[in-house]
């Protein structure tokens, strides 16, 4: 390299850092200012955004931005993701620039409505059971379940409880939820930060997958083209059902904060029926935003089993699309029932 080169790739440098303007002394010249009440707002209101020009510099223009998409200084939040949002100012002035940046929460401007079950048949469950994943497909009943040593993927005749086909995993795996897409049924493992992929029609392993940016294992579910994994925190991943790459992610909100603990997970009529970890309740969440719409109260069927020391929480839930009905149990229940959700 001549002496030339070096001297042009140093000054170069230096004028690109110059222009970004981001040394702490520029950092102060502007500040972001919005409408959102201690960085919280929700998505019944317009997002204003200005600009505090603190040294009085003479401002060419500002681009704002939500989430890396371009917007206008008064936006719409009706279709907007809640939770975590990032907003971006580039500010232009004096032939320089500057970045400017600040995180908000979005919340759901509506109350989650509450809805009633009726209760139309109860059905054998094996007992010993601690249900992770449950998921119907061409008519049969699928069950992922967990715990060190006993965890296990199963076809099961859902009317007799009879166990039809049963792999065991490694006692090293605990397993989770489980979604089927494609004749390929996904298994999530807890910690393990692995999943696995089998033949729906022998139940052979074909590969395993990893996590990337989710924490853990929850529970899993699919829309017919993608599969929606969650963590138990509040977000839900999207991920590539061939690649299992995670395209991206919605976080569960209500109109007073985030909901975490998300468990197993279901689609239903285009919602994401979410079991809450600790909670004998379900909440119906909007895949394109997050928002939680509604929540069911389960906590009678639990009476309805058979109480003895390891029984333990709701966890399970399939719908069956040849009955149109919804399918509940639990952790350690006997019991396998059969509602019908009343969303009127």
């Amino acid at each position: 390299m001549t002496l030339f080169k070096f001297l042009n790739i140093i000054l170069l440098s230096v004028f690109l850092i110059g222009c970004g303007s981001n040394s702490d002394q520029k950092s102060k010249d502007f500040s972001l200012q919005t409408n959102a009440q201690k960085k919280v707002i929700n998505n019944s209101l317009e997002l204003i955004l200005s600009i505090n020009n603190k040294k009085g510099h003479t401002i060419d223009s500002v681009v704002y931005s939500l989430n890396g998409k371009q917007i206008e200084a008064t936006h719409s939040l009706e279709s907007a993701k809640l939770g975590k949002n990032l907003i971006q100012a580039t500010v232009f002035f004096n032939g320089e620039f500057q970045y400017i940046s600040e995180t908000i929460s979005i919340l759901n401007g509506t109350l989650p409505k509450v809805y009633q079950f009726t209760l139309l048949n109860e059905y054998p469950h094996d007992i010993s059971s601690y249900t992770q994943g449950l998921e119907f497909y061409n008519g049969e009943l699928y069950e992922s379940t967990g715990q060190y040593g006993q965890s296990k993927l199963r076809k099961v005749n859902y009317k007799t409880g009879e166990v039809l086909k049963n792999v065991d995993l490694s006692p090293n795996f605990f397993g989770e939820g489980l979604s089927i897409l494609n004749d390929n049924i996904y298994q999530l493992t807890w910690q393990q930060k692995v999943g696995f992929v089998y033949d729906v029609n022998t139940l052979e392993k074909k590969s395993t997958f990893k996590y990337n940016q989710s924490k853990e294992g929850w529970g899993l579910c699919n829309d017919g083209q993608m599969l929606y994994k969650s963590d138990g925190t509040e977000n839900i991943w999207i991920l590539d059902p061939v690649t299992l790459e995670e395209k991206g992610n919605i976080q569960a909100y209500t109109n007073k904060g985030k909901i975490i603990g998300l468990n197993e997970l279901e689609w239903i009529d285009g919602k994401i029926y979410a079991n809450r970890y600790q909670k004998n309740g379900v909440a119906i969440i909007n895949p394109n935003n997050g928002a939680i719409e509604g929540v069911i109260d389960f906590s009678s069927l639990r009476k309805k089993v058979k109480q003895h020391p390891d029984l333990d929480v709701l966890n399970g839930i399939a719908f069956n699309p040849e009955t149109e009905t919804i399918f509940v149990t639990g952790k350690n229940w006997d019991k396998l029932f059969e509602v019908k959700i009343d969303l009127q």
